[in-house]
Formats: structure tokens, sequence, C-alpha cells
């Protein structure tokens, strides 16, 4: 199964996304999409699951779920916007966690972009794809899971094309 990972859209789509999550199973999106237009352009290119961001306010931002929970192919994928850390999560965050017993943990907030396993759990922050805010490099990525086997592959959308940022991480879970 093939999967987008992006977070942090910021009501901006990137026209590169559509070359990166060709032929994508699903996209998951980790929160302040801000303008539902975004979700709609990704919808055309495969089914997306989104949660809610900080900055995702009024009427849009309130039909966003806080948290999301979704099967990918074997594995279970628990989505939120601000996470905390790996090690230490938000309170609530960290117990919606325990509820969730995810195998994979999707998240953004801090636009930088990061996969890692702690205890068993792959966490992975897509980065932001929105406006390049910081001196931090306008990411996405792209979730590839076969059996209990997962690689990802974290993307600069910086130039013409996107570039891979390093080696793929891969996690058998």
């Amino acid at each position: 199964m093939r999967v987008g990972l992006l977070s942090d859209t910021h009501g901006l789509l990137d026209p590169k996304l559509e070359e990166l999550f060709a032929g994508c199973d699903l996209i998951l999106h980790g929160g302040d999409v801000a303008r539902h237009a975004v979700l709609e352009a990704l919808g055309r290119l495969a089914p997306v699951v989104a949660v809610r961001g900080n900055n995702d306010l009024g009427p849009f931002g309130e039909s966003l779920p806080a948290t999301a929970v979704v099967e990918v192919g074997v594995l279970r994928a628990f989505l939120v916007h601000e996470l905390g850390s790996p090690e230490r999560p938000g309170p609530s965050v960290g117990r919606a966690l325990a509820r969730a017993a995810p195998d994979l943990v999707l998240h953004g907030h801090s636009h930088r972009p990061a996969a890692v396993v702690h205890r068993g759990i792959l966490f992975v922050n897509p980065g932001s794809a929105g406006p390049r805010r910081f001196s931090l490099p306008r990411t996405a990525g792209l979730l590839e899971v076969v059996r209990r086997r997962a690689t990802v592959e974290l993307y600069d959308l910086g130039g013409v094309q996107p570039r891979r940022l390093g080696a793929p991480f891969q996690a058998d879970l």
C-alpha cells in the first residue's frame, strides 16, 4: 500500500504533490489544512484522511476531527496535529495513543520532517508542505507498507521536482 503523507499545508497545495502522490492508495494529512479546497484537490488523487490543526478554525476546522485512526494495510495509524514528542506526548495525546494502540503515528505542527521508531511505534512528521516558514524546507512524504514493513521517504518540495531527503527509513512493525 502506498500512502501520501503531508501536514501544515496552511492553505497551499503545491502542484508537485500531484506528481509525488500519483498512484497513492491513500493520503494522510496531519492538520493545519486551512482550506477545504486543499482536501478537495488531494481527494482527486486518492482518498484523504485529515485531522484538525491549531490553525484550522471556524466551521471548516470544526468539521475535522482532532484525531483519527485509520487502517493502512495491516497497520493501525493514528493521526494528530500536535504530538509533543514521541518520547513525551502531551497528556491527552498520550491517553489517546494508549487507547488506539497504533503501529504508526502521523503528526505535524513543528514543520520539522522526521521518522523515528519509539517503543515499537513509527512516528512520522512529514514536515510542512505549505508556505515556507522559518528556515525549514517545504516537505511531504511517502509511506510504503508491505505486510508489517513500513518504508518512509521524505521529500523536499523546494525545487523544480520533489527531491528525496536522505535514505528511506524502514521499520518492521
